[in-house]
């Protein structure tokens, strides 16, 4: 088992994340009594499966539809352990179809299915348990996105995780435009054993295609103001979302399992 920070060129920067590469699948009960043993955000199982991998992310609560930063974790293992001569791996997940990783000029570029979004008032509670003053409410396949008016609002943000809790949602992105980036944002997901996870590689195939049309640009610069902090490059590609990112390998080990 690997722990990889993602999304981060130096360590203890970005969202860490396990990686397990497996020869079979492991019941499900036992990997995600791995990941709450992990105590990480997502922990991500792989598979080698045709030409490509089969791919599950487990939060310390649950299984989870999508994972960006354990997905870009992934990869950077598998590039730097046993796909060193390949510039590009495929990810078969269960709920998101085929998704894709490849190397560029020292990045690492996700190629995700974009969010579908709709307007939404804000959910009872929402406003309560986040706190400032939101400018509108979208919902996504799985989230809510709230938009607030400057970075400065969403660094102050300091949320009941209890009221969050009872939100029902897997997360809840918060963002506004940034000053030295295009958008910024945090997010929470109390509802997945998370309160406030560090860089949010799936958020941002929800992030994208809003501030795009918003900024009438389709390749953009973003920052997570979570406390570790992290920077992607984000593009929207018809239906598709890249999003670009380092990782950087914090730990190798050996798991003894009954």
């Amino acid at each position: 088992m690997y722990q990889v920070d993602a999304f981060a060129a130096e360590l203890f920067k970005g969202n860490p994340a396990a990686v397990c590469i497996l020869e079979k699948w492991l019941p499900d009960a036992l990997m995600q009594s791995m990941a709450a043993e992990n105590n990480l955000a997502e922990t991500a199982f792989a598979l080698s499966s045709g030409d490509g991998y089969e791919i599950r992310w487990f939060t310390p609560e649950t299984e989870v539809a999508l994972c960006g930063h354990a997905t870009l974790a992934t990869a950077h293992v598998l590039f730097s352990t046993r796909e060193a001569s390949a510039t590009s791996l495929r990810f078969q997940s269960r709920e998101r179809g085929m998704l894709e990783v490849t190397k560029s000029g020292g990045w690492l570029v996700l190629d995700f299915p974009a969010d579908t979004l709709e307007p939404v008032g804000l959910p009872a509670g929402l406003k309560e348990a986040l706190g400032g003053k939101p400018r509108s409410c979208w919902r996504g396949l799985t989230d809510y996105m709230v938009v607030y008016d400057t970075e400065e609002e969403i660094r102050a943000l300091n949320p009941n995780y209890h009221l969050l809790d009872q939100i029902p949602a897997r997360g809840i992105i918060v963002t506004s435009p940034g000053r030295e980036h295009d958008f910024v944002s945090r997010f929470f997901a109390p509802n997945c054993g998370i309160p406030e996870d560090p860089v949010t590689g799936s958020a941002h195939t929800t992030l994208t295609p809003y501030w795009a049309r918003i900024l009438q640009k389709n390749k953009l610069k973003a920052s997570q103001l979570s406390p570790r902090g992290g920077a992607l490059r984000c593009e929207l590609d018809g239906d598709r979302i890249k999003i670009a990112g380092k990782a950087i390998t914090y730990m190798k080990a050996e798991v003894y399992l009954p």
